[in-house]
């Protein structure tokens, strides 16, 4: 089992918002075998942590009814580290990005800024201070990578590399068009075609939880109240993956490695 090293750019935070918080924590307890540790926040409920061999793998919470009445869904989340959450929310701003939430402190636990991409995909980032975010990978049931989804690619790849300094190609040889995210020297994600993508879905960021069996997984899934969006498929020499909605809606991803 890993520890994460969370470099600035890096994916270091996944937290889902939902609306039938126990619900969820049972889907997901059963699917991943996490474990929920919940902290409460007063009026707005309890923050269930989950975890994975005692490491922090996730979060969820209950959406407020503000962010109900505005319209926001079911979703999980993507936080990427930075060494100063100002900074990089001027940057983004700078760099063609709508401010959903500015720079706030969340204890002692960091600081924070929620972000709206050009393309309209939503982000956070996270200047760790106490909490170092995800501290576990490589195990079933951790986060191992991310996509984003979006019609317009060559604008999100512009923004991401301009933010964080990402390195953003197409693989040699590879005639598909998907974009490699590498952030220093790990490839952490990409950004398909966006012909390979349904446009009545708006730009967002799919994440990815590594498992032992994907075509199990996905049954298991849907026998918890899931629905499979995309079932099992082959990538030759990457992997198996599928996509799925969890019982209140969530969409993520599941990945085992052909290596």
């Amino acid at each position: 089992m890993a520890n994460v090293d969370k470099p600035a750019g890096s994916f270091c935070w996944v937290e889902l918002a939902t609306t039938d918080q126990s619900a969820a924590k049972a889907f997901y307890t059963s699917l991943f075998g996490w474990t929920v540790t919940d902290y409460p926040m007063g009026a707005s409920g309890a923050y269930s942590m989950f975890r994975l061999h005692e490491r922090d793998a996730a979060a969820g919470y209950t959406l407020g009814k503000d962010q109900l009445a505005r319209g926001t869904p079911v979703h999980w989340s993507l936080y990427i580290a930075v060494d100063n959450a100002d900074e990089a929310t001027k940057k983004a701003t700078q760099a063609g990005a709508t401010i959903i939430m500015p720079p706030s402190d969340v204890m002692n636990a960091g600081r924070m800024a929620v972000i709206h991409d050009p393309t309209g995909a939503v982000f956070s980032v996270w200047e760790a201070k106490d909490n170092q975010g995800i501290g576990v990978s490589g195990e079933n049931g951790s986060l191992c990578w991310a996509d984003l989804s979006t019609g317009d690619p060559a604008s999100g790849a512009k923004f991401y590399s301009t933010l964080f300094g990402w390195e953003i190609t197409r693989a040699p040889n590879d005639p598909s068009g998907y974009l490699h995210i590498k952030n220093g020297e790990h490839f952490i994600g990409g950004i398909p075609p966006a012909e390979h993508r349904d446009p009545q879905w708006g730009s967002h960021w799919l994440i990815y939880f590594l498992v032992a069996d994907v075509a199990a997984t996905a049954a298991k899934a849907a026998q918890l109240g899931a629905r499979t969006l995309m079932p099992a498929q082959d990538m030759a020499g990457v992997g198996t993956w599928a996509i799925l909605a969890d019982p209140q809606g969530a969409v993520f991803a599941i990945f085992k490695s052909a290596r």
